[in-house]
């Protein structure tokens, strides 16, 4: 099979897997629901009398955290435990296009649940006259960073046929990369730390290159630093699952 072709193939066959069960409508569900509760309540959306999208991005590498690792923790650790990997793996397809297929139809789904964000979009318009960069920029942010998430998951998925385990270890690895560039932490290692140290440790970090975008400045050194995790994640899957399969 063709490459292009294999990957299209595993990609239809991944998404439909989410949509033939309750698992993608309840993550829909739980993702909207929580978006609004934490802009709304806990981010004092019209309290802050400002019409912009800052309070709603706030939260999403602390919800993507959790959220996009319950997403990702099936996508190997299910095919494993059923014993299906080995029948998907012996079709025309390489290692690789498989990857990438899961890859693109999770990342897909993912960015459908961000869609779906729309009415806060509708409701900043409606109250006043928002910066339509800032807001893109901040979509763009939030995507990046959702596949960033996600290729995580996907390594983790790799490596136990236990999706409870991928799942937290997916987080573990999620919040430390996220905490790596939290402010409050860089603080307090910078009273003990060279600033060389620290500043190195924060360029590693999610948080750091999401706010840079979400401030709606695009440099290629942010965009080049989520390809680069999404690469490096897919490829260290590729080896995770050549150690177990043999391919």
């Amino acid at each position: 099979m063709s490459g292009w072709n294999g990957v299209r193939a595993v990609a239809k066959r991944e998404w439909s897997s989410y949509f033939n069960s309750p698992v993608a409508y309840v993550f829909i569900v739980i993702f909207l629901v929580l978006s609004g509760v934490f802009t709304f309540v806990f981010g004092n959306f019209y309290e802050a009398r400002q019409a912009n999208l800052d309070t709603f991005f706030l939260w999403h590498p602390w919800l993507y955290v959790v959220l996009v690792p319950a997403a990702a923790m099936r996508l190997w650790s299910e095919e494993r435990r059923s014993g299906t990997i080995e029948l998907l793996l012996t079709l025309p397809l390489t290692p690789a296009q498989a990857i990438l297929g899961k890859f693109l139809a999770a990342w897909a789904f993912l960015l459908l649940a961000l869609a779906l964000t729309f009415p806060m979009v509708i409701t900043t318009y409606y109250l006043g006259d928002p910066d339509p960069g800032t807001i893109l920029t901040g979509y763009l942010a939030s995507g990046l960073l959702s596949g960033a998430y996600l290729a995580v998951g996907m390594l983790t998925s790799a490596l136990t046929r236990n999706q409870v385990i991928a799942f937290v270890l997916a987080v573990l690895a999620g919040l430390f990369l996220l905490l790596l560039g939290f402010a409050p932490l860089t603080h307090f290692v910078s009273r003990f730390a060279p600033m060389w140290l620290v500043d190195g440790l924060a360029a590693l970090s999610f948080l750091a290159h999401f706010q840079n975008l979400q401030r709606g400045v695009i440099d290629l050194a942010d965009l080049a630093y989520f390809a680069g995790v999404m690469g490096f994640a897919l490829v260290a899957t590729h080896a995770a699952l050549a150690t177990r399969t043999g391919k």
